[in-house]
């Protein structure tokens, strides 16, 4: 969730659960021993009162799980870490990749068990907190992240194999076939007369269709209200797509199992942790040449860290990411993508960031452009809602009739106030009164379902202030030794940071999210004939993607979920279900 809490603004801040949904530790028990033929007697006056416990504000927090995480997703998060990514380098060494003249790699040999082949995604939210943070354009943070990852002076510059990451991913790439699909479902629901008529697995969601791309308003849905999850997009969010589009492919083309491809994640939540973790999530929806069912699936993203993990990762290191060239890096660390037409696609330009679309990806205002770039003169109204994080969008048509209806809904807050009236009104018992209820009694419009999509983020602001963001302590640090002298400069400041240059630092970050380069001239524009060539790109690359992988479509673009059941205060084996947990880790992937 948020980047920022502080105790004077709690407004997003949900408190934990009396009890955790799915522990995986259980109380003391208490000894029988101890308690028989034990009595205190005392007074009232005596008693004195039960010193509880400070409330803190801590990464348990931050997660969306009924208010607090759970002791088996933290046991999940912390294997996931940037000591984990330096033990992994490692631990294995590199796949024996030659690469050719002009930049085309290959392999010599098959690959022994204990060789591996390190690729990894970035998202654009950590290259704009880079950006804030160093005082750079955001195109020179990628590459400071790009040399740090795979250059000479780099993670290669140590360790024990002297282990780098062959290929560094842009997900903003991936990002952009999850606009498309998630444009066409919202049209395919639309044009659907009853979209629960269809009893596939990956049927259409109900209207309307909620955003999936946030895990900690996933995480929230399932444990708390599952009556949401038929409105939940079908399709896995850029992350998720990253991995499976990457091993699918290299593992094919390679001819390498995917469990020999190492995918790492570098994101602005925490919450992504846990979004890896997910069963639904891993080769055995996708691998069709290995069906095995004796083998373990394999995690389609292997280890998530975030934005602030970067740099742990690069201290742990001792690199100083200012001291890197802020320049492409060059052969042989910059070889091709095993593919002619996957590397084209996966290394063209990014389309530059609309403030129109938001800092979470712009689901909401793609869906709403893709309609408008079909109905000739038609204009989108926006309408602001109780904050600056509820907005309503209306495309309205030439002649003023209503084309879609479209809403954002940021924070848990306003996310709590999105889920009361999506949830199904209960029958009365009472005669005479109507069967519905009086919730069913509710126009359409006044309860929000009229809308045909609602982008759900958990963070106050978008993924620009997710919480694994660097904050503006940090960036000083990170500063500490380039300190310059202009004290209105807030990565100067010494002294603990105020709510004011807090939010100064959030506007600098979504500053870095939404420029662009001076030296850079924009690819594309966000016109309507943008949004159709976007489109186009999009398919092509997805039809082939089907063809190579010999995968069908749904199986690599789409996922489902499930509601999470309590199991508190039913009986549970003495297990050390830590332990457990730990191992189930091991087991799915391996690679914690």
């Amino acid at each position: 969730m948020s980047a920022i809490l502080s105790a004077d603004d709690l407004n997003d801040f949900i408190s934990p659960g009396v009890a955790c949904i799915k522990p995986v530790e259980t109380l003391p028990q208490k000894h029988a021993a101890d308690q028989e033929e034990s009595y205190e007697v005392t007074t009232e006056d005596k008693v004195q009162p039960e010193q509880q416990a400070p409330a803190q504000i801590s990464l348990t927090d931050c997660l969306a799980c009924s208010g607090c995480v759970t002791s088996a997703e933290a046991v999940l998060i912390s294997l996931q870490s940037h000591a984990e990514v330096l033990n992994t380098l490692d631990a294995y060494p590199p796949a024996p990749i030659i690469t050719g003249e002009g930049g085309h790699i290959s392999l010599p040999r098959k690959l022994v068990n204990d060789e591996r082949i390190f690729i990894a995604s970035v998202s654009p939210q950590v290259r704009a907190s880079l950006s804030a943070t160093y005082g750079i354009s955001e195109s020179k943070a990628g590459h400071m992240i790009d040399q740090f990852l795979r250059g000479p002076q780099g993670l290669r510059a140590g360790g024990k194999h002297q282990n780098g990451f062959t290929w560094v991913v842009d997900t903003d790439i991936l990002r952009q076939v999850v606009l498309t699909l998630t444009a066409e479902e919202v049209a395919e629901d639309l044009q659907s007369a009853n979209s629960s008529s269809n009893q596939s697995q990956f049927a259409l969601p109900n209207r309307p269709i909620l955003s999936s791309a946030c895990p900690g308003w996933i995480c929230y849905a399932e444990k708390t209200h599952p009556y949401v999850l038929p409105h939940l997009s079908r399709l896995k969010s850029p992350q998720a797509l990253a991995g499976t589009f990457l091993k699918s492919i290299l593992s094919r083309v390679l001819g390498v199992s995917p469990s020999q491809i190492w995918h790492l994640a570098i994101m602005p939540c925490f919450d992504k942790k846990l979004e890896a973790s997910r069963e639904e999530l891993t080769s055995t929806a996708w691998d069709v040449d290995n069906a095995d069912t004796s083998q373990p699936p394999v995690r389609d993203v292997d280890c998530v860290i975030t934005s602030r993990e970067l740099l742990m990762l690069a201290s742990s290191r001792n690199t100083n990411l200012s001291s890197l060239p802020l320049k492409p890096l060059a052969l042989p660390y910059a070889p091709h993508f095993p593919d002619h037409k996957v590397d084209s696609f996966l290394f063209s330009k990014t389309y530059k960031q609309d403030q129109h679309y938001g800092s979470s990806g712009g689901y909401l205002y793609y869906v709403l452009s893709s309609f408008q770039a079909r109905h000739a003169g038609s204009n989108i109204v926006t309408q602001r809602g109780r904050n600056s994080d509820v907005l309503e969008y209306t495309l309205v048509s030439e002649s003023g009739q209503t084309i879609l209806k479209a809403a954002r809904y940021y924070g848990f807050r306003n996310i709590q106030n999105l889920v009361r009236r999506l949830k199904p009104a209960r029958a009365s018992r009472l005669p005479g009164v109507n069967k519905r209820g009086t919730a069913g009694t509710a126009s359409t419009t006044s309860t929000g379902l009229d809308y045909a999509y609602v982008e759900v983020m958990a963070c106050p602001g978008g993924c620009t202030n997710g919480g694994g963001q660097i904050r503006i302590d940090d960036a000083r640090e990170a500063n500490a030794s380039l300190r310059a002298a202009d004290s209105d400069d807030p990565i100067t400041q010494t002294q603990k940071s105020s709510v004011y240059e807090q939010r100064a630092w959030l506007a600098r970050v979504d500053e870095a999210y939404f420029s662009a380069d001076s030296d850079d001239e924009p690819e594309h524009t966000s016109s309507n004939a943008s949004i159709l060539e976007r489109e186009s790109r999009s398919h092509d690359i997805v039809k082939y993607w089907t063809e190579l992988t010999g995968s069908n479509l749904e199986s690599l673009v789409y996922t489902t979920y499930r509601k999470v059941e309590s199991d508190v205060g039913k009986d549970k084996k003495s297990v050390n279900d830590t332990a457990r947990v730990v191992e189930l880790a091991g087991k799915i992937g391996g690679g914690w």
